[in-house]
């Protein structure tokens, strides 16, 4: 595995391919409160691309366009929170997406464990180390600890969403994985609109 560090944006020309994995660090899990820290990438090749935010100005135009580039297919777990936090401070709306932990809940309903360790420990092999998940990623500058814990989370997504694919096909429940994927992004406005903690959908 190679880390790939870089300060404020992906670099000019970088080509990771037609799926990315994609994960994001903040402070916190509140969109206004919480700030965007770090964005993580990986292109399935074995190797991540760790981007430190500048914030405030979140001056990124090479991620903004992968983020929002429509041959692009950007892969997350629990995505839902991540698309958020991209609409919010980065201005742009994360097209056209995956969710791991959706696929999981259509698929792997013989099980209420759809956390990412747990789906990456059955269906890739791996055991992930959680250990840096509540440092400060705010930090002045992120330790070697961090950086391979923010690699762990994006470098497993391609082989779990292969796995899940073919249980989604087994079980019948592909197109009905895919309209949530499409409905990811308007779900995430939603939270970003006052709606995070309720159900539009549900009779109460």
């Amino acid at each position: 595995m190679t880390i790939h560090f870089h300060e404020g944006d992906l670099p000019d020309g970088l080509d990771l391919g037609p799926e990315v994995a994609i994960d994001s660090e903040t402070m916190g899990l509140r969109f206004r409160r919480d700030p965007l820290c770090v964005v993580q990438l990986s292109a399935g090749d074995g190797d991540a691309h760790v981007v430190r935010m500048d914030r405030p100005g979140y001056d990124c135009p090479n991620l903004k366009r992968l983020l929002g580039d429509p041959a692009v297919l950007k892969l997350f777990h629990f995505g839902r929170f991540d698309i958020g936090m991209f609409q919010l401070h980065l201005g742009v709306e994360t097209r056209p997406v995956y969710c791991t932990k959706i696929a999981s809940k259509l698929a792997r309903t013989y099980t209420d464990r759809h956390g990412l360790k747990d789906v990456v420990r059955e269906l890739a092999g791996i055991d992930l180390s959680k250990a840096q998940q509540s440092s400060d990623w705010g930090a002045a500058e992120l330790s070697p600890a961090q950086l391979e814990y923010a690699a762990s989370d994006v470098l497993h997504l391609h082989a779990v969403k292969a796995r899940l694919d073919e249980m989604l096909e087994r079980e019948g429940r592909a197109e009905l994985a895919r309209k949530c994927f499409d409905f990811l992004p308007t779900r995430s406005a939603l939270d970003l609109a006052g709606w995070d903690e309720m159900d539009i959908f549900a009779h109460a």
